[in-house]
Order: structure tokens, then sequence, then C-alpha cells
């Protein structure tokens, strides 16, 4: 029922603007990050003392100023230009926008932003914060939200008619309320949207990836599920069953499919619907596909979708069946809905119609499912995607808890815990890593993978093959494999894991915030993440070994028993020189995490002596020079050995024809000494090499193996066979192969020593051990 006075519209519609020509230079002002005025000269010093800066040269009677925006102002242009981007071409032009909500003349509030298109009505409430904080309570505010929108609702409908819908908008930025807060709950209660970080980035991310198209996306995400009228939808259709499952095959516009049409991107603004598995799409196939369309292309395969909505239920009239077939023809009611059919595949083609000349002439085949749940849906997903485009490996590490979740297989429920463990960090408001992980479409500072990568190796999970898990990775672990009720000990591991490394993080952002605060450093970054996660993993098998915490510990106990670990490590950290930082942020290469874990327990090792990892004593020894040094001495005069001894034996074997003898072997030595030789010529290096210095350890090898036994003929006094001079009994058995594997290890120590001075790999003290052996059997009798 209308209530406004006519001079009540007529002050509404005076704060609104719809001129195209203002709009873009509105546009332009809200989307600067600062406050712009022009001011007389005399005023400019009052100015600048307030924070004001001077912008550019002085004019004639005027000199420019700025200043960066409040966040609170920031915040609302920013929705401001958001909406524009979508297409409302009908907005509030500053902040005194007031609308009232019942009779009473008293009864109005100021709306921060409202915007208007053909279809639709925004009203924005925005609530903000400069940095990350926990939300102060809304319950005031909201209990009587119920009220005011209906009176709002009356208010719009007078103005602007009674076919648009409305929503009321509650936008935060920075302000974290839980999902299951008692505020929350209330918001909901109003039919109202919560619009906080995650949906402003969403939505932006739909406007980059979809420009215009975007638009249809996010009348999904708003009105989902709400009736844009009810008149049904009809359509001729086939219906039939694959398995259980019951399909319509129809052909529809691309506008209706657009309306109602939802793609569940990986995204934290769906998470509500999770699992989602749906990329982004890419901008550029987007135009090609709506340029395809317009030159009068077509694509004969069907997009396909899921209804699932239990409220707006899809009918089917079925015509008489057919005895040939098992199929129905009919017709198929759709509920006229926003965001009811859940686009599985086909979205590029589905929104490439957004903006083509066809949208609204063509149709377009869909074979659309019923009833389908969302694991489901992911399946279909993932069957299809196997064998075109290849799904992300983020966002497949991504999908790997709700595709693993219920294995039968233990190895993939632990692939699915893991990602679920890191999804919580990402997303829970308690965590100190709150948007600060990519989780599937969602970009932020941290990738997935290196959380992945340090839950395996932090021994915080055990590891498995199938159903048989390795024996050696269950101490320390805080999952109970003796718990048969797989999804009940999945969570309760979850909640463990996440709680500890929760108090971990927690621990560096309040007691030292210089290396917390620093993107890409030592602990926010992806190199520190892993070493990280995993030092923690590994102090708490340390105290596990002990005695001092079990599963059962308390995440704030099993805490408090590495927390001066920790402190030894962040105390180092925190007095390191600027060219030792420098180093260690320079390095390069995939082994750069590891050196910094090895880096982290060096520290923990030098004030806790006691602390000392297996893994860290051989990297030690690998970095250890003498160890190094001995073991070059040991391989080069193996290696010296063996190419004199074989060479010798050939000749004696073959006489002037033992280069003919092994011709394969000599033809690559060949093609290595021209190698070396070219390149020696280019870099303008006066020496040539000859192609019996380009003999490989496998080369060696071959021969070896093939004249095993070979004698000469006639025999000649004291000539040694390779069976005798080369085998050596490391404890593996008696045979030719076994005599031999010796070659394969010595091959591999030398790889590992191939670069003077290089402790990228090296070799441990055992390693040396087993070379010295090596020689001294060659030796020892020479």
């Amino acid at each position: 029922m209308a209530f406004l006075k006519q001079f009540q519209v007529e002050e509404i519609k005076e704060k609104l603007v719809s001129d195209p020509s203002r709009l873009g230079k509105l546009y332009k002002i809200k989307k600067s990050e600062y406050q712009h005025l022009s001011v007389d000269h005399s005023l400019v010093d009052g100015y600048l003392k307030e924070g004001w800066e001077i912008e550019g040269k002085p004019l004639k009677t005027k000199t420019k100023i700025r200043i960066p925006k409040k966040h609170s102002k920031k915040f609302e242009d920013d929705i401001w230009c958001q909406f524009y981007n979508l297409g409302y071409r009908t907005l509030n032009f500053d902040e005194n926008f007031v609308l009232p909500f019942s009779k009473n003349l008293e009864d109005k509030k100021q709306i921060d932003i409202i915007a208007v298109n053909n279809e639709t009505i925004l009203l924005v409430e925005c609530k903000s914060s400069e940095k990350l904080k926990k939300a102060p309570s809304f319950k005031d505010e909201f209990d009587v939200l119920g009220l005011r929108i209906d009176g709002f609702k009356k208010a719009l409908y007078q103005i602007f008619g009674s076919d648009k819908k409305i929503k009321y908008i509650f936008a935060t930025r920075n302000l974290r309320i839980s999902s299951d807060s008692e505020d929350l709950k209330r918001l909901e209660n109003t039919n109202s949207l919560y619009y906080n970080n995650n949906t402003f980035e969403y939505v932006n991310n739909l406007i980059k990836n979809y420009k215009n198209a975007s638009f249809y996306q996010f009348l999904g995400l708003v009105f989902k599920n709400e009736i844009i009228n009810l008149n049904k939808i009809e359509i001729p259709a086939v219906n039939g069953k694959m398995g259980k499952k019951d399909y319509f095959m129809f052909s529809i516009e691309p506008s209706l499919l657009l309306k109602m049409g939802f793609i569940l991107h990986r995204t934290r603004a769906n998470e509500s619907e999770f699992p989602t598995y749906q990329r982004l799409l890419v901008p550029s196939r987007l135009k090609g596909i709506t340029n395809f369309i317009d030159e009068g292309g077509y694509f004969p395969n069907a997009i396909i979708i899921n209804f699932s909505n239990k409220k707006n239920k899809i009918k089917f009239e079925a015509h008489s069946k057919s005895s040939s077939s098992n199929s129905r023809t009919g017709t198929l009611k759709i509920p006229n809905a926003y965001g009811i059919a859940y686009i599985i595949d086909g979205q590029h083609r589905v929104y490439g119609y957004a903006n083509s000349e066809y949208v609204e002439t063509n149709t377009i085949p869909v074979v659309a499912f019923n009833g389908l749940m969302s694991n489901e849906q992911l399946k279909i997903f993932m069957d299809i995607n196997q064998n075109q485009k290849a799904v992300s490996p983020s966002l497949r590490l991504d999908l790997e808890e709700d595709l693993y979740w219920d294995s039968e297989r233990a190895d993939s429920r632990l692939k699915a815990l893991r990602s679920s463990i890191i999804k919580k960090l990402g997303n829970s408001e308690s965590s100190p890593l709150f948007n600060k992980i990519s989780v599937g479409e969602d970009k932020a500072l941290l990738t997935f993978k290196p959380f992945t990568t340090a839950l395996a190796n932090s021994g915080l999970l055990p590891s498995a093959k199938g159903n048989k898990y390795n024996e050696d990775s269950l101490v320390g672990s805080l999952y109970d494999t003796n718990n048969q009720n797989h999804n009940q000990e999945m969570n309760r591991a979850k909640k463990k894991i996440v709680d500890f490394i929760i108090h971990c993080y927690d621990y560096v952002e309040q007691s030292y915030p210089k290396i917390y605060n620093r993107d890409k450093y030592f602990i926010v970054s992806n190199r520190g993440t892993f070493a990280y996660i995993s030092l923690i993993g590994d102090l708490n098998k340390f105290e596990t070994q002990k005695g001092n915490v079990n599963k059962q510990t308390k995440a704030s106990d099993r805490f408090e028993k590495i927390k001066p670990y920790l402190k030894s490590l962040f105390d180092s950290l925190s007095q390191i020189s600027t060219e030792e930082e420098e180093k260690q942020l320079t390095l390069l290469g995939a082994g750069a995490d590891i050196k910094w874990l090895r880096y982290f327990q060096t520290f923990v090792n030098t004030a806790h002596s006691k602390y000392n990892p297996p893994e860290l004593i051989d990297w030690n020894e690998r970095q250890n020079e003498v160890y190094q040094s001995d073991g070059r001495k040991y391989i080069k005069e193996v290696e010296r050995f063996m190419k004199n001894t074989i060479l010798e034996n050939l000749k004696i074997l073959f006489g002037n024809d033992w280069e003919l003898e092994i011709n394969k072997i000599k033809s690559a030595c060949q093609n290595r000494a021209n190698d070396e030789n070219e390149k020696n010529y280019k870099e303008k290096i006066d020496k040539r090499v000859e192609w019996t210095e380009m003999f490989n350890i496998n080369d060696y090898k071959t021969i070896i193996e093939k004249y095993w036994s070979r004698k000469p003929e006639p025999m000649i006094d004291n000539f040694i066979t390779f069976e005798k001079t080369f085998s050596i009994d490391i404890g593996l058995g008696k045979n030719k192969k076994d005599l031999i594997k010796w070659i394969s290890f010595f091959n591999s120590y030398r790889n590992q020593l191939a670069h003077e001075g290089s402790k990228n790999k090296g070799i441990n003290k055992k390693e040396v051990g087993e070379l010295k052996a090596i020689y001294d059997h060659f030796f020892d009798k020479n």
C-alpha cells in the first residue's frame, strides 16, 4: 500500500542519477583512491596541515589537492563502482540518500548505495574496518531490519513499480562474522544477503572474466531460487533414465537459461554450496565464442545442467509413451526463477550468448538432470573434463576433499583430509591464515600446493599406500588409524591439526609481527609454509617420542610443548644479518623449500641440542666438505682404474679390432667429444678432447657385463677377467647382476658430487664409507 507523499517521491528521485554522462564522471571520481578538491590558494596551507597534498601544478586561482579516502568512504565507492560495472545505470550520487519505511515522517534511514535497473533494485548498507578484525554485534540493527525492509519495499514499489525484485544487502569489509553467528541468522531471516570480502572479490572476478555477462551470474548469486514471475516456462522435452537418474532433453533460448542457470564456481563466496567445482571463464575464449555465434556458428553438443531446488520444482507432463522406447515425450514446466539450474558443463557456450545478437532467438540443446547431489555433479564434471581441458593442479588439489572423503582407500581419504585442513585454515575467520590461501578460484598470497606438500611431510598425518599405513609414519600422527569410523576420525583429526597449526601461526603473528607481517618472507610465503608446517610437525613428533604429548593432548597444551623451540627459531631469524637474509631469500630451485626447513631446524638444534632429527644429521653430513672431498678422491681414483683396466683388457682380447668391437659405444663417445670440442671452439678455449676421454660409468658397466668372463685365445699369463676384477659382494647375492650392483651406487654418488663445491646433494658419512670400501677393494690389491 502506497504511503509516500508526492513531495517525498520527488525528493528520493532527485537523489538518484541516470544520465550516462554524469554517471561516467561519478564513476571516475568514485574509482579513485583519493578525494579531490580545488581550493583557493589562500586555503591550501590549512588543508596541508590536515593531511591533504597538492596535486599537479596550481591553476590561476585554485590549487588542486587530494587526500586518501577513509576506508569507509572507499568501501562504499568500491561497491558503487562494482554495481556500475555490472550494468546498473540508476544509482545514488552521494551518501545523503534517505529512504522512508513508514507513514511516520521520522521513520526513515540513510542508505549507503541504491542501484536500480529494469529488473532489480539493490539497497546496500556498508560497514568496514581499516584492518581485519572481529565484527561488533549488529543485534539491535538486525532485530528491526525485517520491518524496515518491508517498508522500504512499499516505498520502492510506489516509486518504480511492483515488477522489480528488491534485495537488501549487508556489505562488510575487513569485519569477521562467523558463519554460525546469531547475527547472520538474524540477517538471513530477513531474506537479506551478506556481502563480505569474499563476495566482493568474487563479483570483481566475475566482472573481469565475464564482462557484461557477469550480471547473469550475479543475479543468481543475489536472488538464488527466487521467483522472477509466476509464469512457468513450458518446453517440449524428452524424458529418460540413465542408471537410476531421471534426465530431460530439450532446447531453450539462451536468455532464459542465463537467468535460471548458476555456476558452482570454486570460490569462498559459494562456500555454502560446497562441494563446488567450476573454474572461472577464460575472457578471451568467451569473446571468441560470441563472435563465432554471431557469424553463424553453432555448437551441436548439449549443455549439461541439474535442477536441484526443492522449493521450486520442475514438473513433467508426459504424452502417451511409445511402445518401441522407454523414453517419453511431453512438456517440461520450469519455474521462472533465478539460479535454479546448476550448469555442470557448457558455461562458455551459455555465457558466449550473453552478448550475442542471437541471445533471444537461438535455441540451444540441453540435457537436464533432476535432483543430483553436489558430489554427483562434481563426478560428472570431472568425468567430462578429464578427457578435455585439464583441470588445473590447484583446483584438483582443492577438489580432493569432495572427490575422496568417502573413498574406500586410506591413501585417498588422507588426500581429502589434507585438502579439508587447508581450506579450514584459509576460510576460518579465527585463523591468522584467513583469506591468505588460494582456494579454488579465489586468488591469495599463498598457493594451495605448499600446504599439501607440508602436511604430507609433517608427520601430523600418517602416510599410506592403498589401505596399508606406513608404520614409520604413525609416531606423532594425530590421526587414529584404529578408528574404523573413518568420517568421525577424519573430522576429529582435522580439528586437532587445524587448532594446533592456528596456535603456531597465532604465536608468530602476535610475538614476532615483523616476521609475520612481511609478505614472501620466512613464514608468510610458499617456501616458508612448507618449512614452518614441516617443522612444527617434526617438533610434535619429537615431543611424542619423549612421551610429553600424544593423540589426546589438547592443541593448546601441544603448542606449549613446542613453544620453546619456536621461540629459539624466531629469536634467531630476528637476528640474522642482511647478507644471510639475502642469501636465503634468493635461493633458487625446487629444493629451496627443503633448504629452508633444514635452516629452521638448524636454529632449533643450536639452542636445543637434543633435537637432532636424522634428516638434519644427514643434511649436515652432506654439507661437510671433508666428506665431499674424500668422496671425490675415491671416485676419481676408482674411475681412472676402471678406464685403464677396461681399455687394456679390450686391447688384449681384440687386438687392433678393439674399437670396432665397441663401435656403438665409440660412436656415442665421439658425439660427446664433438659436442665438447664445438663448445670449446665457440668459447675460444684452446682444448681438444679425444673420444676415449668421453666414456661414462654406464659405458664401463656395459662392457664389463658383455665381456664378463671372456679370456684371450690363446690365454695369456697373468690375464685377469672382468669377473674377477670387478666383482664386489655388497651383500645382495653372488650372481653377476648382484656382484656389479656396486657400479650403480658408485655412479649415483658420482652424480651427487658432479660439481665441485656443490652442496645441493652431496654424500653423507655412510656413503663416503661405501665409496672407501670400493676404493679399498681395488687398491688394496694393486
